[in-house]
């Protein structure tokens, strides 16, 4: 008989080897607890399940379910939970409903967590309408929903725009007895900074206040950096200055939008006392300290400073990303110096980076602005991916040069491709091919951009 304590024990190593992502050694403990009696139970087999799909892959955790079944153990709800969590974290939407539906056909009943992670996965992917469909679906079930359960389709809601749908979500709940906690105010308070509803913002931050919550470091730290790109700078250090009255601990993210907000205003020493207050919290110099100093130098033409940047961060070993290049690529063409933007591209090229479609962006429409509409076509074409912002920019810059009806011709492949274009741009087009003559291709334009909104 093998005790209870025994497996509980083993289960404790296996759990440990994963967590430290040592899966070889937690197969070891299992093999081991085996030839001396302690066999694993459902849990053990969880365990490892769960190790596997964060640490390993998909294929070694499914392999685990075979080995369960042949030692006579059934999987669980749990089981199958990881499984479709792993499979949401590797944004695989087939694989995650399919584990969904394998897990039905073995007469395993999902629980909350299960549409919780399903839900979790489609916002993820971009299918908040679906998620929406997993929502109705949890409450004519009868699941009991939990707080999680709202967060993720208050925050999914926000993260994609919907932010008053969001908010009348939250006042739905609330009139249900829902007791919404910090959490759930720092994601209606994000929402409603990234859509620019500064004022409504605050009164959330004082609802939650009045409710008896304490705001944290993220709630400051999110009103922070929306007043900061909001330009209102005041607002900014005002909250700034209160964290660190109270206490509160920041990141190297929010040193550096702090920073960056100082250097833009010319309070150069105040920039310089955050450096080294940032250093001595022990949060150091990394990439995007140096991103954020780039750009500001690129930004106000100082170009001579950012590659001295450059340099500096390659003696510490850092290495540049994409976002590092964009800056670079952004300040030549903004100081016009197009040919440099060029050379500065086949450099990334040479160094090992295949494609940089924000600095490819920041290009075209450089190029674009300069007269350079050609030069622009032929880049644009050259480019193996594309996204919204690449075809707004190409459009908008071909109407600056009056080529309407290649603009249009542009903008119509874009929205049948299921991309968005701004409206001001997609009017600009119409009205620019109606004010060249072109009145009937103007209706035709417009005609193919309602059909192509239909479909997509």
């Amino acid at each position: 008989m093998v005790s209870k304590y025994s497996t509980k024990f083993l289960n404790i190593c296996v759990a440990s080897f994963c967590k430290s992502q040592q899966m070889q050694k937690a197969e070891d403990v299992i093999i081991d607890g085996i030839r001396l009696g302690v066999l694993p139970d459902v849990v053990t087999y969880n365990t490892l399940i769960d190790g596997y799909c964060r640490f390993s892959g998909m294929d070694a955790a499914y392999s685990v379910l075979y080995r369960m079944r042949e030692a006579g153990i059934s999987p669980d709800v749990i089981t199958y939970n990881s499984l479709i969590a792993g499979a949401s974290r590797n944004r695989s939407l087939e694989q995650s409903l399919d584990l969904f539906e394998e897990m039905l056909q073995s007469g395993i009943t999902p629980d909350i967590w299960s549409y919780n992670t399903l839900m979790h996965c489609l916002f993820r992917l971009g299918k908040p309408d679906e998620a929406n469909r997993i929502f109705k679906d949890i409450i004519l079930k009868g699941l009991s929903p939990h707080p999680v359960t709202f967060n993720t389709m208050i925050n999914g809601l926000c993260k994609y725009g919907y932010t008053s749908n969001a908010i009348m979500l939250f006042r739905n709940l609330q009139r249900h007895g829902f007791v919404p906690q910090l959490v759930t105010y720092n994601i209606l308070i994000n929402g409603l900074c990234k859509v620019g509803r500064m004022k409504a913002a605050w009164r959330m931050l004082n609802e939650a206040m009045d409710s008896g919550l304490e705001p944290g470091a993220v709630t400051y730290t999110t009103l922070m950096k929306s007043c900061f790109r909001c330009r209102q700078y005041k607002h900014g250090f005002e909250i700034f200055f209160e964290m660190k009255n109270k206490g509160y601990a920041f990141d190297g993210f929010a040193y550096c939008t702090v920073i960056g907000a100082f250097l833009k205003l010319g309070r150069f020493e105040e920039a310089n006392v955050c450096m080294e207050q940032m250093i001595r919290n022990g949060l150091g110099i990394d990439l995007v300290f140096y991103n954020t100093l780039i750009n500001l130098y690129c930004k106000e033409g100082k170009l001579e400073a950012a590659y001295k940047l450059l340099d500096e961060l390659e003696s510490l070993g850092l290495e540049y990303d994409d976002y590092t290049h964009s800056i670079i690529t952004d300040g030549l063409c903004r100081n016009g110096n197009i040919e440099g933007a060029w050379r500065h591209l086949n450099y990334m090229y040479t160094t090992g980076f295949t494609s940089n479609l924000v600095a490819l962006n920041c290009l075209i429409d450089r190029l674009g602005k300069a007269g350079q509409i050609d030069h622009a076509m032929k880049l644009f074409e050259s480019m193996e991916i594309r996204d919204s912002i690449t075809y707004t920019s190409l459009v908008h810059n071909l109407c600056k040069a009056r080529r309407f009806r290649c603009a249009s011709k542009l903008l119509i492949s874009c929205i049948k491709g299921g991309m968005k274009v701004l409206k001001s741009t997609q009017r600009t087009v119409i009205d620019g091919l109606r004010s060249s003559g072109f009145t009937s291709e103007a209706r035709k334009v417009r005609s193919k951009l309602r059909m192509a909104r239909l479909f997509h």
